[in-house]
């Protein structure tokens, strides 16, 4: 699981229309060498240090969860079996964003345009951010993250926090994560702003991820992000969570 030398990282100083500005990383996977595999965690973990423990080089949180107890939130399938879960309320289940992983290739989709019984891994996260070139958030609530915000600790559509994403074209997997909750350091981004920036990086298709205190991004075995949890903590510390997505170098 070594990382591959073909992958590429970068950070830089996100400058935002109102002159704030927010650190950004973004670690690009070449798609035709590598394998992309859902984690699962019965029992909540830190991402940073389960990596080190088990020797994984490049990973970054998954789907969104519930507390006490904790649970995903939304469909979870590991090697074709589903995992217990907390179902989406109302009629947004089918409609929320997922990443479907099959023979480790990732798709990005709205629930109802993956397989009714995947045989290989999916996560449901959301909203989707981009779908065949064009941003497709905004337009209304689709997939009800407004609507059944009661399940999150807020809306976590308004104002700009912490926030991780995926992406995909024709030859790249972009994992992407922001800070935020610093004030005059760290603004974070809205999620218009996370759909233009990958956009921009060239992904086709893309999917917004847990974030928040949970944003976590691992790159060659270290946390790269700062994860704050509340504005202003002492110091970032990773959160545990419940699912994953671990990018496995096929060419190692």
């Amino acid at each position: 699981m070594t990382a591959s030398a073909a992958i590429e990282y970068d950070l830089w100083r996100q400058t935002l229309v109102d002159g704030d500005v927010t650190t950004v990383y973004c670690v690009r996977h070449p798609l035709a060498a590598t394998a992309v595999r859902v984690l699962h965690f019965p029992e909540p973990r830190r991402l940073d240090v389960w990596c080190v423990a088990n020797g994984v080089d490049e990973a970054i949180v998954g789907g969104f969860f519930l507390r006490d107890p904790y649970r995903p939130l939304g469909e979870l399938w590991i090697d074709g079996r589903l995992v217990e879960h907390e179902a989406i309320a109302g009629p947004y289940g089918p409609r929320r964003g997922s990443v479907v992983v099959d023979d480790g290739v990732a798709r990005l989709v709205e629930r109802a345009g993956g397989p009714e019984r995947p045989r290989g891994d999916l996560v449901q996260a959301g909203p989707l951010l981009v779908a065949e070139g064009a941003i497709v958030f905004g337009d209304g609530d689709r997939e009800g993250l407004s609507a059944a915000a009661g399940q999150f600790d807020s809306d976590i559509t308004a104002e700009r926090h912490p926030r991780c994403a995926l992406g995909v074209n024709e030859d790249e997997l972009f994992a992407v994560c922001c800070d935020g909750r610093r004030t005059g350091v760290d603004a974070g981004l809205d999620l218009p702003e996370l759909a233009r920036l990958l956009l921009s990086l060239g992904a086709t298709d893309a999917i917004n991820l847990d974030g928040g205190g949970s944003a976590t991004l691992i790159h060659r075995g270290h946390l790269l992000n700062r994860p704050y949890s509340s504005v202003d903590q002492p110091g970032p510390e990773s959160r545990p969570v419940t699912t994953a997505l671990v990018f496995d170098s096929l060419t190692s």
